[in-house]
């Protein structure tokens, strides 16, 4: 039975009953009744409106699934021409991916020839230099020298350079 059919039966009870208004027991059953009828009607809608998303979350999934197709196609892609997506002659070397880059702290620098400002992360400082993305300049860093007090002192600079 449906909540809607259970509620009705359980109305149709209480009617059969003919139940005394007077009483503070009976007007309780009486709200109650009220409230678990708009209870299931709140319900009866909220379970048409999830099989309705249900619904649309199959079609796109579906419609996911074929664009999925489209373009990654079969596991075994052959273009016709050659072998140009043979994993086997893929080397790999983890060293060249920095997998933890989300917790490296970044940097922002600013190139002294064309003004460019970039970003860059404690590992492009440990290596010493980089070329400026923008000109090409190289850029060098020299670090080790350096106190608390010159990082505060320039910080200070870069502040009051903004105001």
């Amino acid at each position: 039975m449906k909540l809607t059919e259970k509620m009705s039966y359980l109305k149709g009870l209480m009617d059969g009953l003919d139940i005394d208004k007077s009483t503070k027991e009976n007007r309780i059953l009486i709200q109650m009744s009220e409230l678990m009828e708009e209870m299931v009607l709140y319900i009866e809608d909220l379970q048409s409106q999830v099989d309705e998303l249900t619904e649309l979350c199959d079609i796109i999934d579906e419609d996911l699934g074929e664009i999925e197709e489209e373009i990654y196609g079969d596991d075994d892609f052959d273009c016709g021409n050659c072998d140009c997506f043979d994993d086997e002659d893929i080397e790999y070397d983890a060293d060249d991916y920095d997998f933890d880059s989300d917790d490296d702290e970044l940097y922002e620098v600013t190139c002294p020839t064309c003004g460019d400002t970039i970003l860059i992360d404690e590992g492009m400082i440990e290596e010493g230099s980089i070329n400026c993305p923008n000109c090409n300049e190289l850029l060098e860093f020299d670090y080790e020298n350096l106190t608390i007090e010159d990082f505060e002192k320039s910080e200070t600079e870069d502040i009051s350079d903004n105001e």
